[in-house]
């Protein structure tokens, strides 16, 4: 497969989809792979048309099952670690695009798969999706990020079971855990997390985005330093048109379309 097919990108209704597009190896996540990614996010970040993201992966196998093993075995310790520090600048990016980015999860994800899933702001996964992190079963790590963001999302006590024993959790095992937001049926992940997008687009496009900040930059503060961020935040949206015109919409009762203002 030639290297510029590795990752796709296509923009519909406002959203950028980019598909790992490695099916025939469960869209591991190879340099290239990662180097393009990076290289689609930039294009949907810098693109005004686009006001958001959904990353998927081809064919209905895997989103992604992670690094790849065959290149790990091989590479030197100093080239597993430029990898991942590779993978921990992409996720970092999707996390910080300013854009709503949603993972489609169409099957596997896991190990680096899972670890740019849990970058994304959302997951939306088929129920036949199957979840973790089995790096410790070949004696790797979670070095993409999964140490940092699983705990955050599920708790650090469930994160640890799941880092320390490799087992994998189903798409409703994850759900209820709150890693995954909706589980939906095969043939509809694509239509579900397209409405889930348009539904967030539809607000106000700046409180939207603060919201988002907040919670990103929230988690590593204290309780009181993430409460001051908020109010802080929210005094900064009332400066918008958005604030005025749907308060005002709000007390007269009559609908609001936003502008983004």
């Amino acid at each position: 497969m030639p290297s510029k097919d590795i990752v796709l990108f296509r923009v519909k209704s406002r959203i950028a989809w980019i598909t790992l597009n490695r099916p025939e190896a469960l869209n591991a996540l190879s340099k290239e792979v990662l180097q393009q990614l990076s290289s689609m996010l930039d294009k949907a970040k810098t693109d005004a048309t686009v006001k958001a993201v959904i990353i998927t992966g081809a064919g209905d196998k895997a989103f992604s099952a992670g690094a790849d093993i065959k290149y790990l075995n091989q590479a030197t310790p100093l080239e597993v670690r430029e990898l991942a520090q590779l993978a921990v600048t992409v996720n970092n990016k999707i996390e910080t695009l300013g854009k709503v980015v949603v993972a489609a999860i169409n099957g596997y994800a896991l190990g680096g798969g899972l670890e740019m899933a849990e970058a994304c702001m959302l997951r939306v996964a088929v129920r036949h999706a199957r979840l973790g992190h089995p790096e410790v079963r070949i004696g790797a790590f979670a070095g993409f990020g999964g140490t940092t963001r699983l705990p955050r999302l599920i708790g650090k006590g469930r994160a640890a079971e799941y880092l320390l024993t490799g087992n994998l959790m189903s798409a409703e095992e994850a759900q209820q855990m709150g890693l995954v937001n909706r589980v939906v049926a095969a043939d509809k992940l694509h239509q579900e997390a397209e409405a889930l997008v348009l539904e967030i687009l539809a607000q106000a496009p700046v409180a939207v985005s603060m919201t988002w900040e907040a919670i990103h930059r929230g988690l590593n503060l204290t309780l009181e330093e993430s409460a001051l961020l908020g109010a802080d935040y929210f005094g900064l949206v009332a400066s918008t048109e958005d604030f005025r015109a749907g308060t005002k919409s709000f007390v007269e009762k009559t609908s609001q379309v936003f502008s983004g203002k």
